[in-house]
């Protein structure tokens, strides 16, 4: 029988449940899901995918496949963004230790067929979670995230192998989470519970009497506290409704700061050409000096300094989504960008010199710039107003 260590026993009804707190990144947890598994024998194997994380680590060579410009039109540039760098500290650990990401959970697929257990995906889908993640945490949380992100691309933080097991121990897990309610009280909720619930439902559910489930360590805790509640999960699945304010805003800003405008000209011919060309110059500025910052094609930044001023006045188009057409166009991604992608976000000089990371980040960068100068441009329009009343 293998080491008890990081593995959690528990007993529904007539079912034995049997956990893998696993690191992500350890060679020790691939070769401990193998054991665990061999000398079990269970029924079923569950492991902590959802279909779409289980397609991508089955397709390898997806990334081959992906067309750049429905991501822009899809209005995903900023999704896939994010999901790239959340991945790229777990890479570089991998590559550190020479490893495949994910490699217990690869191994938990393989010995499930070698078996012949059921395989189970147990996961929720990650565009639910991330759904549920940004609808939670309000502006401020937002601005954390983001910026914890920028910094998970940015770090070299690297930690040994004997370290990276420590990870796996419960108490110094229970100290990590807490932490991170701390620094995002309402971030937990989505990312951690009600995962942890997700997968306990359907670890409680899984085919046979003895059930294997391979998980990060960090759910292990929670789900080991919900496997006995039931938990709708339809309910867990349900996307949040979206706010109709932040559309109201939307709409609200640019209908203010045309009206504005135009009665300006009418009171003052001369006033109203200042704060046009102010509006132009500060949305155009900022989303071009965005634009730049991806290092981006030259007409690629002089669309966003031109779209810029229009888009900001309507809520349907964005500066960066254009931008980011004109950067795929003249910098198309070839076969070995997207080959290479996996590896280049590993790094910052990776980010900016894939060509697909540059294409979204260029959208990404010149949204960010528009919206600053929406907010500068339009608190000058507004004080050029008040000056000419």
């Amino acid at each position: 029988m293998p080491a008890e260590e990081n593995i959690t026993r528990i007993q529904v009804n007539d079912k034995e449940l049997i956990l893998i707190g696993t690191a992500h990144v350890s060679k020790q947890s691939a070769e401990q899901v193998k054991q665990v598994i061999e000398d079990e024998r269970p029924d079923s194997v569950c492991v902590e995918l959802d279909e779409q994380r289980y397609k991508s680590i089955k397709e390898g060579d997806q990334w081959k496949n992906t067309d750049i410009f429905q991501v822009i039109k899809d209005r995903k540039a900023t999704l896939l963004l994010m999901n790239l760098a959340i991945s790229s500290f777990q890479r570089r650990m991998a590559k550190q230790f020479g490893i495949k990401p994910g490699q217990e959970m690869i191994q938990g697929i393989e010995s499930a067929d070698e078996l012949g257990a059921e395989l189970v995906l147990a996961d929720r889908n990650i565009q639910i979670t991330f759904s549920r993640i940004w609808s939670n945490i309000g502006f401020v949380g937002k601005m954390k995230l983001m910026t914890s992100i920028v910094y998970s691309i940015f770090s070299n933080e690297s930690i040994s192998e004997e370290e990276l097991e420590k990870m796996k121990s419960q108490d110094m897990l229970n100290g990590m989470l807490q932490e991170m309610t701390e620094h995002f009280p309402t971030l937990k909720k989505p990312l951690i519970d009600e995962r942890d619930q997700y997968l306990a439902q359907k670890i409680k559910d899984a085919p046979g009497d003895k059930v294997v489930a391979v998980l990060g360590a960090a759910h292990v805790p929670g789900i080991t506290k919900q496997i006995h509640e039931d938990h709708d999960l339809n309910e867990l699945r349900k996307r949040k409704p979206k706010s109709k304010w932040p559309k109201v805003i939307a709409w609200a800003i640019p209908l203010m700061i045309i009206s504005i405008i135009a009665y300006t000209f009418i009171a003052n011919p001369e006033a109203g050409a200042q704060q046009s060309l102010s509006w132009v110059l500060w949305n155009g500025t900022f989303s071009a000096i965005g634009t730049a910052a991806a290092l981006a094609h030259p007409l690629a930044i002089l669309t966003a300094f031109i779209a810029a001023p229009i888009t900001s006045l309507n809520p349907l188009v964005a500066a960066g989504w254009i931008a980011g057409f004109v950067q795929a166009y003249f910098r198309r991604p070839n076969v070995s960008d997207f080959e290479n992608l996996s590896e280049d976000v590993t790094s910052v000089k990776g980010f900016w010199n894939n060509k697909v990371t540059r294409i979204l980040l260029v959208v990404v960068l010149a949204n960010v710039g528009s919206s600053l100068g929406t907010f500068i441009g339009g608190a000058d329009v507004i004080r050029l107003f008040f000056e000419n009343l």
